[in-house]
């Protein structure tokens, strides 16, 4: 199963490119959750913590679009080490700002801009496997391999920054956050070889023109993904807590990430007789019903069989959505649409979140697991949008 992977990783430059990217996606794992440490440790306020925090993720929703566009026209070698610089000295910034009791819309301030300048990696990397792959068999599987590091970024991140900031000091993790930023980027951003052309270097200077028409309902899968992932976090915490062991709450999350993780590895390595438009749909169906489950669970042995199995419709399921992308955004500004999914994920976070809080506060926490449930109805209705003609007929064009 595995000469997938062996195959695409042998390529050229891949496995350095791929694995300077997984350092590089680091600190989208850890920052947000080194961010609430710091600031509760300083002023005791979680409430406080959580609005820095949501700050942070705010401004990268917001820039994530501009980042695309700004690596697609000038490259990746110029963008993304400016990128990541002047993140370094935001994150600074703001920590300095938290750690002296600096006025607080300074706090918000540099909050914001550590968001904002927060390089999309993640787009970059698969956007330079489609560059540098020229089999759509070949470019689904290096996503799937992207998408299993990236859950493993989100699985090692959120642990790291925690046993760093109790063990040592709470601004480690975020040290450790942006050193592995700035390593991994300025490592990825170095190797040209396997660059794709920017828009100013491309044969013609004619600017295509994005196929909203799939992007669009693409980006509202993704957002109801981002909701589901918020939701699903709050709720689990919420049950643990309730049944008297909040510590579980974080191995009932990792057994989450590891049913998507190990569907994502098979997906990677199975040859699709059906297109991604068809996966997406399917996928978000199952990921829905595989919610349903935990709503009606009360112990933690079923719970962790529940969510094992619920994980491993979300891989998939993003997995056919940027193969999809790949197919139909030009690849001249395919970081660009790759960066409009991303925004979707980060946009859906904080709503589900709330809405999954609000739910636990009046209903208890098995209640709040209709959130996920609602997440990916809507990932159902996003889905359907798929069903064009110009995603059908939408060649491979390299």
């Amino acid at each position: 199963m595995l000469d997938s992977y062996r195959r695409v990783l042998s390529r050229p430059g891949a496995l350095r490119f791929s694995s300077a990217g997984l350092l590089a996606r680091l600190p989208i794992s850890m920052v947000t959750l080194g961010v609430v440490l710091l600031v509760e440790d300083r002023t005791g306020s979680y409430g406080l913590a959580g609005t820095v925090s949501g700050v942070v993720v705010l401004g990268e929703a917001a820039c994530a679009v501009l980042h695309g566009r700004l690596v697609d026209q000038y490259g990746q070698g110029r963008v993304l080490p400016i990128a990541i610089t002047g993140f370094a000295v935001s994150m600074t910034l703001l920590v300095t700002a938290v750690g002296s009791d600096w006025a607080m819309p300074l706090v918000y301030l540099f909050a914001a801009l550590t968001g904002a300048l927060l390089p999309q990696v993640g787009a970059c990397v698969r956007t330079r496997w489609s560059h540098l792959l020229d089999q759509p068999r070949d470019v689904q599987t290096a996503y799937a391999l992207e998408s299993v590091l990236d859950e493993v970024a989100f699985v090692v991140g959120p642990v790291l920054a925690t046993m760093l900031a109790v063990l040592w000091h709470p601004v480690a993790g975020l040290v450790v956050a942006t050193a592995a930023g700035l390593v991994g980027t300025y490592a990825f951003a170095a190797q040209r070889a396997t660059e794709p052309p920017s828009g100013r270097h491309r044969d013609g200077a004619l600017r295509l023109p994005m196929p909203w028409r799939t992007v669009l309902p693409l980006g509202l899968v993704c957002l109801s993904l981002g909701a589901l992932f918020g939701s699903a976090e709050v709720t689990t915490v919420a049950f643990a807590e309730e049944t008297g062991a909040r510590a579980v709450s974080g191995w009932l999350l990792a057994t989450w990430a590891l049913g998507s993780m190990l569907a994502g590895i098979v997906t990677g390595a199975v040859v699709w007789r059906r297109g991604p438009a068809v996966r997406v749909r399917w996928g978000s169906f199952a990921m829905m019903l595989a919610m349903v489950p935990p709503v009606l669970v009360e112990g933690f042995p079923l719970m962790f069989l529940a969510l094992l199995v619920g994980g491993c419709s979300i891989a998939p399921t993003l997995i056919a959505t940027m193969s999809l992308t790949e197919q139909t955004v030009p690849h001249g500004r395919l970081t660009e649409g790759m960066a409009v999914l991303h925004t979707g994920l980060m946009a859906g976070v904080a709503p589900g979140a709330a809405a999954a809080g609000f739910v636990v506060d009046h209903h208890g926490a098995s209640a709040a697991y209709l959130v996920a449930v609602a997440a990916g109805l809507v990932a159902v209705v996003g889905a359907q949008g798929t069903r064009t003609r110009s995603v059908a007929a939408a060649p491979l064009t390299r």
